[in-house]
């Protein structure tokens, strides 16, 4: 028996994608997408009113924008699965109609490039506690120079610009990362994804 060819043949199975995994991150990133459009009409506008004479503070309620990224590359596992979700969620967003415009998108894409480096630095093997945390807190790295990119370049001072971007690293951190962990946890404890794994030697093996 050729052990050694079956090896790499069991490695690229677990790294590609099925029909299911498609299925669940989709799901995943449908729903987010919901979410999304919920925070921007109706709690980011709450949440910020309060901050308005102090903008840089405003991205401590942008965690919410977050999510689908961290619990997509959470619960699927997979290379790609984190930016897939985050993106397509922020499509979802732009169909239902934001005052952000077709910009979600951009916004999508740079969020979920900061969750999939995550997962990718520690090679699609760890998916801990410590690992969500960093997950959510780069894509709110990412979320916060995007936005002031687009946004805010010639209105923040450079001063002001690290307290924006530390302020979204931080709600990326608590919102994206905690909650969407605590989702994953509670999703594998229902048995509704049973191959669903939380035990981090387990995966790493």
């Amino acid at each position: 028996m050729n052990t050694t060819a079956s090896t790499p043949r069991t490695g690229r199975t677990s790294r590609s994608w099925t029909t299911r995994d498609i299925v669940i991150a989709s799901i995943v990133a449908v729903v987010s997408g919901l979410i999304f459009w919920l925070w921007s009409t109706a709690i980011y506008p709450l949440l910020t009113a309060a901050l308005a004479v102090a903008p840089e503070y405003a991205p401590l309620a942008g965690g919410g924008w977050l999510i689908a990224g961290v619990l997509g590359g959470l619960i699927v596992r997979k290379p790609g699965a984190a930016l897939y979700c985050e993106v397509l969620a922020a499509i979802i967003e732009g169909l239902l109609g934001t005052h952000f415009g077709w910009t979600v998108i951009i916004s999508g894409l740079a969020q979920g490039l900061g969750a999939e480096l995550i997962f990718a630095i520690f090679l699609y093997r760890r998916f801990n506690f410590m690992v969500a945390l960093l997950a959510g807190a780069a894509s709110g790295v990412m979320m916060g120079l995007n936005e002031i990119i687009m946004y805010y370049a010639a209105e923040l001072t450079p001063g002001k610009m690290v307290v924006y971007t530390v302020c979204a690293a931080i709600s990326g951190l608590i919102i994206a990362g905690l909650l969407s962990w605590l989702a994953m946890r509670a999703l594998a404890g229902t048995g509704a994804l049973p191959n669903l794994r939380i035990d981090d030697r387990r995966v790493t093996r």
